[in-house]
């Protein structure tokens, strides 16, 4: 798509991030905001979900079997098997020990055999992943070519095992979103389960504003809100009446309002989960109240704010402190939640590495690459002069954040998976999986790093009576996976993961989720995969073409 300049600037000026702002004269319904900006800006909205094929998916079964698989249930318990999981419809309905590891499966212990079945001894099965924080879209994509199709991005969630997501903003508009949370609760597409958090515009000034939005979204059939910044008494009346109305709440505690608002306000308030970590140091400020900005700092130059924020946990109470502790204490007496998206920032820490992972030849379309590419104006695409020092400062950042989500943890705080993903060299899927090797590095057991992918998500959003975990009783949402994902979480990507065959010689790329299970519904990973490779291809060639015209 090409944009003319004046048309580029009014659209950069529509779509300031965290500057979730209209005009007096805008009229637009609760959620809505989003897609109003799309239109004003002259975009083009994402191809919709295509309907799901028999290539790709099949099912749900009368009954299916599982056979033989070694399994993760989520709840923090230690892998057991060969196990075999029945699912009738779309409920688990059996978790049924048949054996043990390396002595032939005594056949008695086996259920009935299913109207269909799936081979899966010496397979890993887990509940399906839940995505605390991400995104259907952002209309940003579009200025640099067509916007990824929803096709894409749920093909990549669903080949990575990612079976329910918390999407935060609506990017394109609740309509948008909202649409798309109906067809995939009717299975209509592949998709994962959707959460609605549609923004809460910024610039409400009366509590009366804050009521009727909250309301007049929960009508609408959003699930939940996200919150930037703004008035602090519009957005304690905004939390409060979310809870009221049975809406979740998450906050990325923006620099622009964090003196005013930081995390600890906010969990007093009833906020579920705190995004990133923005907020959290300086509800940790001993000696200050503002960050140290430069004097020539400008939030509107991304790489100020960023690179100036890789400097803020060292400005932090120091770990084990008596703030430190203060502050832990009242968030896990609050039931607060942690959503640290550290894969989202890694490219802080090593540019290269993030610029340079395995997927994007194959995976990544043209359009996203560029989107990633270091632009003034485009979110997220500011790595303009990232130097040594920039980088070494968020490693030191992560080791101090990492200290104290794990800590959070250990006290028995809940900690969550996310990966707001398409943005700063993150590609929907492979970096959830990310996600995962960094919550190891922070200090999780593997065990702990799937129990918030799954159980601890499911909470979250209030639906741990159906999903996160693998028990009888609880929708059938798995992933199965041929290598231990306990052993290496690299056995979960796409691309899978490198070894060496010491029986041929040869390097081999091993793993890779096989199937993932939602709503009983069996979704072939490999295929789906596949898919999403030959819509890059295609895009390619195409834009190749176009080029020699």
């Amino acid at each position: 798509m090409k944009l003319n300049k004046l048309k580029l600037l009014a659209t950069i000026s529509a779509f300031a991030f965290g500057a979730i702002t209209l005009q007096a004269q805008d009229k637009t319904l609760p959620g809505d905001e989003n897609e109003l900006r799309v239109k004003k800006a002259g975009l083009e909205f994402p191809l919709e979900a295509t309907a799901r094929t028999k290539e790709n998916s099949h099912g749900p079964y009368k009954r299916l079997v599982i056979r033989g698989a070694t399994m993760v249930d989520g709840t923090g318990a230690p892998p057991i098997g060969p196990v075999d999981i029945v699912i009738e419809g779309d409920r688990i309905t059996g978790v049924h020990t048949v054996g043990n590891p390396g002595v032939p499966i005594n056949e008695a212990y086996r259920p009935e055999k299913g109207d269909y079945e799936i081979d899966a001894h010496g397979a890993y099965v887990l509940p399906g992943f839940v995505d605390s924080h991400s995104h259907v879209g952002n209309a940003l994509w579009g200025l640099t070519g067509p916007m990824p199709s929803m096709d894409y991005v749920f093909k990549l969630w669903m080949a990575h095992g990612i079976t329910t997501s918390r999407t935060v903003a609506c990017g394109l508009g609740a309509d948008y979103t909202l649409r798309h949370k109906e067809r995939s609760d009717a299975n209509e597409i592949v998709a994962p389960r959707l959460l609605a958090y549609c923004s809460f515009p910024t610039q409400f000034s009366q509590p009366k504003q804050a009521v009727d939005w909250v309301k007049g979204f929960k009508k609408r059939g959003g699930d939940g809100i996200k919150f930037f910044g703004g008035n602090p008494t519009v957005l304690e009346t905004a939390i409060k009446e979310a809870k009221k109305q049975n809406l979740g709440t998450a906050f990325h505690h923006a620099q622009v309002s964090v003196t005013r608002v930081n995390v600890l306000d906010s969990a007093r308030w009833g906020l579920d989960s705190m995004e990133h970590w923005y907020g959290l140091p300086e509800a940790l400020f001993t000696d200050r109240v503002v960050q140290d900005y430069p004097l020539d700092y400008n939030y509107q130059n991304e790489q100020h704010r960023f690179g100036e924020a890789g400097k803020l946990w060292q400005q932090a109470a120091k770990p084990g402190s008596k703030k430190w502790n203060e502050v832990m204490e009242e968030l896990l007496e609050l039931d607060f939640t942690l959503s640290p998206t550290f894969t989202i920032y890694e490219a802080n820490r090593d540019v290269m590495r993030a610029k340079n992972a395995d997927w994007h030849p194959d995976y990544t379309l043209p359009s996203v690459t560029r989107f990633f590419t270091p632009n003034r104006i485009l979110h997220g695409s500011y790595h303009f002069d990232w130097t040594t020092q920039d980088e070494i400062n968020w490693k030191e950042n992560f080791r101090l954040w990492m200290q104290f989500v794990n800590d959070y943890k250990n006290r028995g705080g809940r900690v969550t998976t996310g990966s707001d993903s398409g943005f700063i060299y993150k590609l929907f899927g492979f970096d959830y999986i990310r996600e995962f090797e960094l919550l190891q590095e922070a200090g999780f057991h593997p065990l702990e790093v799937i129990k918030s992918a799954t159980l601890n998500g499911a909470e979250l959003i209030g639906r741990e009576k159906d999903i996160g975990s693998i028990e009888v009783g609880k929708l059938a949402d798995l992933v199965i996976v041929e290598e231990n994902p306990i052993q290496n979480f690299k056995v979960l990507y796409g691309t899978g993961h490198m070894r060496m065959n010491d029986n041929t010689g040869k390097v081999e790329q091993v793993g890779g989720v096989r199937w993932t299970i939602k709503d009983g519904i069996i979704y072939d990973a490999k295929q789906l995969r596949k898919e999403v490779r030959d819509m890059v291809k295609a895009a390619k060639e195409n834009e190749a073409e176009q080029a020699s015209n």
